[in-house]
This record gives structure tokens, C-alpha cells and sequence, in this order.
């Protein structure tokens, strides 16, 4: 299931839209920043002229965003590894590691407890990146063995997984009410 069919299962008002440039950001309340690879996803933003629409939306305080795998390490202020080669959103006060769980064979699924959820949540973990520490009003809200896998600071949340991946919605759920 992609991003978009776990949104549409929510039965909630509102729709469900793709955005590709600049004007799509007008009819969005929100903004889920997909999995992928962060350095291809970062150089589609700014060529496409969504990077610099996504954070003036930003300082208008008038955005919800939530990026999952790739898109967790947009929103951050630092990476750990980079060269340079990606346009971080600096949405959240965090800094990231890209792949920290390693290469594509050692993507694995695990069932973590999320602050606020009342069981656990079967997460997907592929080529997962890390969140490697919190500052300011970012909150760890799930880790895997002592390492953040999501946080939250004010309209932005930030995942190491891929919740589409599952029929859980209750990840979406957390979002949309977020917005």
C-alpha cells in the first residue's frame, strides 16, 4: 500500500492530492515527504521550486509535514554523513544518519512501542535512517534498541519507517490530526 492509499482508507474528510510544483502547496494542509533516496528526493525539491515553497509554508507556521525514511532526513537541521549533496528542510531540531540500519539486506520489520499509541506498531524498516539525537521542543516519541526511530516537534513528525507498508493507519491517524 503507498502513502496515498493508507490516506485515502482514513475515511476523514478532506483529499488526498500529489504534488509536483510550486502551486500543488496551495491546496495542501499537509505535506508527507516520502521514502526514497534523500540526495534524488532533495534535488527534485529544488529544481521543481518545492523546497523553497515548502519552507516559506513553513514560516507561515500554516504547514503540517511528515517525512518517512528519506523524507525523516530532509526535515532534519543536520545529517551526520553528509558531503553537501542534500537541501535539508530544517523543519526539526535533530540530526540524522542516512542508512544507519545498513544496506538494503538488512531491512527488517519489528513491532515498536509509540508514545501515545495503546500497543505496539508493526514497523517496516528499509535502508532506514536514524535519528541520531533531539534538541529544543523535538520530542523522541519510538526507538529500536536505544536508537530514535520517530519524534515530533510541534506540526512536523519524523519516521525511520514506512508506515504505508502496513494496514495500520494509526501513524496517519497521529498526522492528521496534527494538521
Amino acid at each position: 500500500m503507498c502513502m496515498t492509499q493508507a490516506l485515502r482508507r482514513d475515511h476523514r474528510s478532506g483529499k488526498v492530492v500529489s504534488v509536483r510544483q510550486p502551486q500543488d502547496m496551495k491546496a495542501c494542509d499537509a505535506l508527507i515527504i516520502p521514502g526514497g533516496e534523500s540526495t534524488t528526493i532533495s534535488r527534485i525539491l529544488v529544481n521543481a521550486g518545492l523546497h523553497q515553497a515548502i519552507k516559506k509554508r513553513m514560516e507561515q507556521n500554516d504547514i503540517a509535514l511528515m517525512g518517512t525514511c528519506a523524507g525523516c532526513a530532509l526535515l532534519a537541521t543536520e545529517l551526520s554523513d553528509t558531503k553537501g549533496d542534500v537541501q535539508l528542510l530544517r523543519a526539526m531540531e535533530m540530526q540524522v544518519q542516512r542508512n544507519a540500519f545498513g544496506r538494503q539486506k538488512e531491512s527488517f520489520e519489528r513491532f515498536i512501542d509509540i508514545t501515545g499509541f495503546d500497543a505496539p506498531f508493526h514497523a517496516v524498516f528499509i535502508r532506514a535512517p536514524v535519528i541520531t539525537k533531539v534538541w529544543g521542543s523535538c520530542k523522541i516519541l519510538a526507538q529500536v534498541d536505544k536508537k530514535i526511530v520517530m519524534a515530533r516537534q510541534g506540526s512536523y513528525l519524523a519516521l525511520s519507517f514506512h508506515p504505508e507498508l502496513t494496514n495500520d493507519l494509526r501513524v496517519h491517524e497521529l498526522f492528521l490530526q496534527m494538521v
